[in-house]
């Protein structure tokens, strides 16, 4: 039987966060040099990599925090994951959670939106699929992704007939996208793993939120492509021979990995589709909402910084630029390639 491991973890995870925080509150041990569970690295080392606003091309991305992506092209919107509810800390580990549908009414009017095609789920967590079957509702798309994402849109209401799931390889078109799925894995320590296997109706626990089938998505425009590759982490050979510009590239909990691994990880993915770009996601503290400054995950969960600097090392030997997007600003993916 599949279990899921978070209750045996939650009461530990609770010390470290109680202990880090009495040790904050002692003069002298709160500063940015300290690896206390609720410090986080700087982003200031690295605002150089941040993307800079760009329009002009055929497609527009605008970034939402985590691994939510908004591509368009003037005709046609399809989105990835869409989470922006963003639940606190205490709230996900403590209580119940639901998707704030006023947020996400206030995200749509925010980003000019009243119609999205399509919205795709990387997997099942609340971190993914809490909001996409709610932004679904709202614009009239099709949520994608495998079972469990189906019964969490079963959960709020969606009719079967605004429901797909996808097998691996599946390809759809949505306008000038074509959307490829390629079943994936999802990153090391997976605290909910199994499937949703009945509709989900919010409230309910984050565990709730099964991880199901784990994608990687390729989109295709015009020639041009872009792989949504949210979880870090690989399924040896599965990418080789997909030709890619751009990745937006999951790098959670890959500060606390080997070396070994996120070699492993950056060949089979990054090197094995010869990308030129990679766009970092997943990094951010997504228990803090979209309305504040983005801030890296504390060490108690990841360290972005050991992330960055082996990224960047290996990027720097292969000829790849990294970047850091930037919430809500307008992006041309491709802006600078050949």
């Amino acid at each position: 039987m599949c279990r899921s491991r978070s209750s045996s973890r939650t009461p530990l995870c609770l010390i470290a966060f109680l202990l880090s925080a009495v040790l904050l509150s002692v003069p002298g041990c709160g500063t940015s040099s300290l690896r206390l569970p609720l410090n986080r690295p700087s982003l200031e080392p690295f605002r150089e990599y941040e993307q800079q606003p760009s329009t002009g091309g055929p497609v527009e991305a605008r970034f939402l925090g985590a691994t939510s992506v908004l591509f368009q092209d003037g005709e046609t919107a399809i989105l990835s994951d869409g989470f922006v509810t963003r639940p606190g800390l205490l709230r996900v580990l403590l209580g119940r959670i639901s998707p704030d549908r006023e947020r996400i009414q206030n995200t749509l009017t925010r980003l000019g939106l009243d119609s999205i095609v399509a919205v795709f789920a990387g997997h099942s967590h609340y971190d993914h699929a809490l909001d996409a079957p709610v932004f679904a509702q709202l614009t009239g798309a099709v949520l994608l992704g495998s079972p469990s994402t189906a019964n969490i849109g079963r959960g709020v209401g969606l009719a079967d007939s605004a429901l797909r799931v996808v097998g691996d390889g599946e390809v759809l078109r949505f306008g000038k996208f074509e959307l490829t799925f390629l079943e994936s894995v999802h990153s090391p320590g997976d605290r909910y793993p199994c499937t949703v296997d009945e509709p989900l109706v919010p409230p309910a626990r984050s565990s709730a939120w099964r991880t199901g089938t784990t994608y990687s998505v390729l989109i295709r425009y015009e020639g041009r492509t872009i792989l949504v590759h949210g979880s870090a982490n690989y399924k040896p050979g599965a990418l080789r021979g997909r030709r890619v510009d751009v990745i937006y590239l999951g790098i959670g909990t890959l500060g606390r990995q080997s070396d070994a691994f996120v070699d492993a990880y950056w060949d089979e993915v990054v090197r094995a589709t010869g990308a030129k770009r990679v766009i970092l996601v997943h990094w951010d503290d997504f228990f803090r909402s979209l309305d504040q400054p983005l801030r890296p995950m504390p060490y108690a969960m990841d360290s972005f910084a050991d992330s960055m600097q082996h990224i960047l090392r290996r990027a720097t030997a292969d000829g790849v630029e990294v970047l850091l997007p930037v919430p809500w600003q307008p992006t041309d993916p491709f802006t600078g390639l050949p």
